[in-house]
């Protein structure tokens, strides 16, 4: 999950904590990552370390904003590790209670 800081208030009827320890309880992920801002230059870090075992990676899925935006701001960090943009599945969950944003990143598994 990529929450824009924990600030943004589209994330305000949300409880983060609650929709990655679904993900994890119920085994429905290999692990699951709250990161404050993807995009930043950390999230860039976060990237080059992850997708360093890409091997690993059958699909990648980032819940967050507007799964177009977020292509466009990881597409290069993709590119710089030669990752398959195939894998990677962005779902927007802003503006979502916790058991709304469950259910879309569930469909996206």
């Amino acid at each position: 999950m990529c929450v824009c800081q924990g600030t943004c208030p589209s994330f305000q009827k949300m409880n983060f904590f609650e929709v990655v320890n679904y993900f994890r309880r119920n085994n429905k992920v290999d692990f699951a990552v709250i990161h404050p801002q993807l995009c930043a230059s950390d999230g860039d870090n976060f990237w080059r370390i992850l997708l360093g075992k890409q091997e690993a990676i059958d699909k990648i899925v980032v819940a967050g904003c507007d799964p177009q935006m977020q292509k466009k701001m990881f597409r290069w960090v993709f590119k710089e590790m030669g990752f398959d943009e195939a894998r990677f599945v962005g779902v927007e969950i802003r503006n979502m209670a916790t058991e709304e944003a469950i259910k879309a990143i569930e469909k996206a598994l």
